[in-house]
């Protein structure tokens, strides 16, 4: 196995990112390390080395992405896999979200990644090989929890786009890989990390259940190890023909089941009215 691969990884002061950047030195791979603040990768992970690069970047500035980019070429000579990871969660109805909210968690977990992979994709093209993974979430997957709608829509939206660059970067041997993680055990629902709505609504019973539960009794129990998570990711890294779909964990197995019975019974239930649309060839004028 390689292990002199140069790693991107955004977001990685804390939770998966973290825990990948860790593991990837850890195995001997080179890494860049983004996060707003540098004094906190300097912290978890060490200072400026021959292996280690830790910068400042944020994701939503496209110059603050291009000259991160640009340091990491210039410190390691190339990037080979990127691993698009930061990003927050965000609760609250459609209702009751302001456009302000919504626009700043779409600016950071969609068009963050949108600016890593214009700045990455010459790079990449150029030497004809490299990975993509963008941390998606089962909610981009499964958007069937209340509340989380603003949130599941801009990991639908990771989804969507990585589909689409699988395939306009299959030429140049580059793969692109959509994550869909389950519960994992970081602090992505600890109060700090999660946005909550400025402005809840009371009615929204099912809701305030949902975020109650999520930020009650979910966070510190989820079922799934990170440090698991980073190696099933070095893992797909070293493989010769990765999946564009990674779910990570039972639960988001299981979750994935659910959403794929219930879209075959929807498309059954349907078949015939959705059939219907078709224009016979003898009714043509």
């Amino acid at each position: 196995m390689s292990t002199k691969k140069v790693w991107f990884v955004t977001g990685a002061s804390k939770g998966l990112g973290l825990a990948l950047v860790k593991k990837l030195l850890a195995n001997g791979y080179r890494v860049a390390a983004t996060s707003r603040s540098v004094e906190s990768l300097i912290h978890e992970a060490g200072p400026v080395s021959e292996e280690f690069l830790p910068l400042a970047m944020d994701v939503t500035s496209d110059n603050n992405v291009k000259e991160a980019v640009a340091k990491t070429v210039d410190h390691f000579g190339s990037i080979d896999v990127v691993v698009n990871n930061a990003g927050f969660g965000l609760v609250g109805t459609l209702e009751e979200l302001s456009d302000e909210e919504v626009r700043d968690n779409f600016n950071v977990n969609v068009f963050g990644p949108l600016n890593v992979i214009r700045h990455v994709a010459p790079h990449m093209r150029h030497q004809k090989s490299g990975h993509i993974f963008n941390i998606s979430s089962i909610g981009g997957y499964s958007g069937g929890f209340p509340g989380f709608g603003i949130y599941c829509s801009t990991k639908f939206a990771m989804a969507g786009f990585s589909e689409a660059l699988a395939e306009e970067m299959k030429g140049f041997n580059v793969h692109a890989t959509v994550v869909y993680p389950g519960y994992f055990r970081t602090n992505f629902l600890s109060k700090g990390s999660i946005k909550t709505s400025a402005s809840p609504i009371d009615d929204y019973k099912s809701a305030r259940e949902s975020e109650k539960a999520h930020l009650n009794q979910i966070d510190g129990n989820q079922s799934n190890d990170p440090e698991k998570a980073a190696e099933a990711l070095i893992t797909v890294s070293e493989q010769a023909d990765p999946a564009v779909h990674l779910f990570l964990g039972a639960d988001a197995s299981e979750i994935a089941h659910q959403k794929i019975k219930l879209i075959e019974e929807a498309l059954s239930s349907n078949e015939q009215l959705s059939k219907s649309t078709l224009i016979v060839a003898d009714q043509k004028q």
